[in-house]
């Protein structure tokens, strides 16, 4: 029997995400090195803002790499934000730990004005509207000069694209856990469903939109320079920058 469909993320998803996304999420050192490169164009980098941080594992990148910056971290998950916090206490009082959600908008007043927006497989919980206010409120947030930068899934055009990312993804969990040697990390993998473009009807909570979509919402939300600057498996970093006063 198919399990039923998932409307929500739990808590257990958050610890099942912490234990194993070195081994779910595709050459993750690599896109945080790309995020902490692009991170070295803005002018003045003293405040990171990353929403949806999860275990800090981007934040903690940042702070390795601009030891003048601080990083204030957002995210809805009490498991992921205790983690964060431990993880990164030897940062204090550089990184801070919130809680927040992503889809409501209160919170978003009270944030920055930062120097970047970070956002790593968060963004795509949002639906189509949800993203364009988002995209929107964040550039309104930023310093000139400023970056907005997604890490993210991201939806195929076509059903051809779907299977090459599914098998691309699959691809990356099986060898690196057999590299490894946790084949423990490729059964919840598989028995999870977490691969979204193999399994796209498991639950209603990701909701991925077309990557040429967004980077028109981030225009359209006034960001210049808006650009992929890596993609493989499904997952994409894509971003945009506020224009800098001359």
């Amino acid at each position: 029997m198919d399990s039923p469909q998932k409307d929500k993320w739990s808590e257990q998803d958050s610890r099942k995400f912490i234990d194993y996304s070195d081994f779910f999420v595709p050459h993750r050192q690599q896109q945080a090195d790309i995020i902490c490169q692009l991170l070295d164009a803005v002018p003045s980098l003293q405040l990171v803002v990353d929403l949806c941080c999860g275990a800090g594992f981007l934040s903690k990148n940042i702070l390795e790499k601009f030891p003048e910056a601080e990083v204030h971290g957002y995210d809805l998950s009490d498991e992921m934000l205790s983690e964060a916090r431990s993880k990164l206490k030897n940062f204090s009082p550089r990184f801070s730990a919130y809680a927040f959600n992503l889809a409501e908008t209160n919170w978003r007043a009270s944030i920055g004005p930062a120097d970047a927006f970070v956002s790593s497989l968060a963004v795509h919980h949002l639906n189509a509207q949800q993203k364009q206010q988002l995209f929107q409120d964040l550039q309104e947030r930023l310093h000139p000069g400023g970056a907005l930068l997604i890490a993210d899934i991201i939806r195929p055009v076509t059903q051809k694209g779907h299977q090459v990312a599914a098998s691309l993804w699959e691809q990356w969990v099986r060898e690196t856990t057999e590299e490894a040697g946790n084949l423990e990390a490729y059964q919840e993998f598989v028995d999870e469903k977490w691969n979204y473009f193999k399994h796209p009807d498991a639950d209603t909570i990701d909701q991925p939109s077309g990557l040429s979509e967004q980077l028109n919402w981030l225009e359209n939300a006034g960001f210049k320079d808006v650009e992929v600057y890596w993609m493989t498996a499904g997952h994409a970093i894509f971003g945009g920058w506020k224009v800098a006063q001359s």
